[in-house]
């Protein structure tokens, strides 16, 4: 099932940065966790030193431990097939720039889905639908059909009966100009200023994130198997 982004998951299998040699030695690792350990230290010192929330010393040391780690992490998993169970932070949220007295708003959601069971989902548009042939009807016939006799929360509510696998969804709460939410708009869906977001509330698919990682040691064990 989907989880909150604020659920506790488990480190992906990294994929090896282009950076990295992939004749990487135990040396070299060895190396690069004494450089974490270093990072760590000065991070730690920045932090106990700073003098505001700001402080231009702690940001320089947190990007610092965070390419240490980054290394590590790689060469570990490049040399000895291990991870670190720690991920590191590549992109930050931008600040809130938005009113605090916000006198309008939009909400942008974003739901995938994947077509689990074809049968299903015909047999859905039969019930929802008059006059749907099951010997003509596609898919996309049957997804129109659904769209137009149910709306989006009801189809996620009942995705499974209708033979959809929900995947990742994500839901932003936009402050917005009170005159720019009258009407309808050519380009509903522009890009969204990232510093007026008020909320955001993701939904991640760590199965699908789990079948991905079997799908590609699957392939590696493969590839192992065939011959030099």
């Amino acid at each position: 099932m989907p989880e909150t982004s604020s659920s506790v998951t488990q480190p992906s299998i990294p994929t090896p940065l282009a950076g990295v040699p992939t004749t990487a030695t135990p040396a070299e690792v060895r190396q690069a966790a004494e450089a974490l350990k270093s990072a760590i230290d000065a991070h730690l010192r920045a932090v106990e030193s700073r003098v505001d929330e700001l402080d231009p010393a702690v940001l320089e040391a947190f990007d610092a431990l965070a390419a240490a780690a980054e290394e590590y992490d790689e060469l570990l998993y490049a040399v000895h097939d291990e991870v670190t169970p720690f991920e590191v932070m590549t992109d930050s949220e931008p600040e809130y720039a938005g009113p605090d007295e916000v006198e309008a708003l939009s909400v942008f959601i974003r739901r995938d889905y994947l077509v689990a069971d074809p049968d299903a989902l015909t047999a859905a548009a039969r019930t929802a639908a008059e006059g749907v042939d099951p010997e003509t009807a596609t898919t996309r016939t049957a997804l129109l059909d659904i769209f137009d006799s149910y709306d989006a929360d009801e189809i996620a509510y009942r995705a499974d009966e209708l033979g959809l696998q929900p995947a990742d969804s994500t839901m932003w709460v936009v402050a917005a100009d009170p005159e720019g939410v009258v009407g309808w708009h050519d380009d509903p869906f522009s890009e969204v200023d990232a510093e007026l977001v008020l909320y955001r509330d993701d939904v991640i698919d760590e199965d699908s994130d789990d079948e991905d990682d079997e799908d590609e040691d699957e392939l590696e064990e493969a590839e192992d198997m065939l011959p030099g």
